[in-house]
């Protein structure tokens, strides 16, 4: 199995919480306005992927992320994952089942559908052909509502695209070859832990009926959904940080009756 390196910054105290990212995210891209109100109360472990282009499977990364976190500590844990992150939380639950205790998902798939697929594949070839400009247009149009881009001044459109374009992190197109053959499907069922699955709208990379399909397969999942684009914590922050705080508050209040 292909040994995955990962760089891993810890916060807080108190239950852990394991972080999983998205393709072409981050810890601080995907989940920096959530770390300091998870470590309120929680030991919050956050891994990058690797920045450069190790070959990736869903089991090595699973494994190394739970690997990360017990050796910070943290015997046992809950996993927020958000979008290829679902799927790599997915599969540690199933592949760890005395580590992981509960789940949140958001913007995820148990299989890429169609036009996720062609999307990724859209990524992969500006990737490889260089176009930095291409790419960041390619994820504006689909990480983002309809909404949320027509609403932007035509300046700061610009300075959107640009940014994105110089901000590409390291292992983009590694990951997006992951989310090409990622199949969690069979997992779902095998999944034993409290499970919040959070689906967005107006998500135009990963259709909402994905993550209802992964709400529909986890034995008593609970499913909410949220208005907004894929890109959650940058369209709607404010409603994504409290959804996924309200599930920690129930999971206190359950342990304590």
């Amino acid at each position: 199995m292909t040994n995955i390196s990962l760089q891993t910054k810890v916060t807080g105290s108190g239950p852990a919480i394991v972080l999983a990212h998205g393709g072409g995210g981050g810890i601080d891209a995907n989940f920096g306005g959530l770390i300091p109100l998870l470590a309120e109360d929680h030991l919050v472990i956050g891994s990058d992927y690797p920045a450069d282009d190790t070959p990736l499977t869903l089991d090595a990364l699973a494994d190394a992320l739970v690997m990360e976190a017990v050796d910070r500590g943290a015997e046992t844990f809950s996993i927020v994952g958000f979008s290829l992150g679902t799927a790599v939380a997915i599969r540690a639950a199933v592949r760890h089942p005395d580590r992981v205790r509960g789940l949140v998902l958001t913007g995820g798939f148990a299989k890429p559908d169609n036009r996720s697929r062609l999307t990724i594949e859209l990524w992969q070839r500006a990737l490889a052909a260089g176009d930095r400009e291409l790419f960041a247009r390619i994820v504006l149009l689909s990480g983002f509502s309809r909404d949320f881009v027509n609403a932007l001044p035509e300046e700061q459109l610009s300075e959107v695209l640009a940014q994105t374009a110089a901000n590409i992190p390291g292992g983009t197109a590694a990951q997006a070859a992951l989310i090409e053959v990622v199949d969690v499907r069979a997992d779902l069922a095998r999944v034993a832990v409290p499970t919040r699955v959070i689906g967005l709208t107006d998500d135009l990379l990963c259709d909402p009926a994905n993550a209802r399909e992964q709400a529909a397969g986890i034995p008593g999942a609970e499913y909410i959904e949220l208005p907004g684009g894929h890109v959650a914590m940058a369209e709607q922050p404010a409603l994504w940080h409290a959804a996924v705080l309200e599930y920690f508050a129930e999971q206190r209040a359950a342990a304590t009756r």
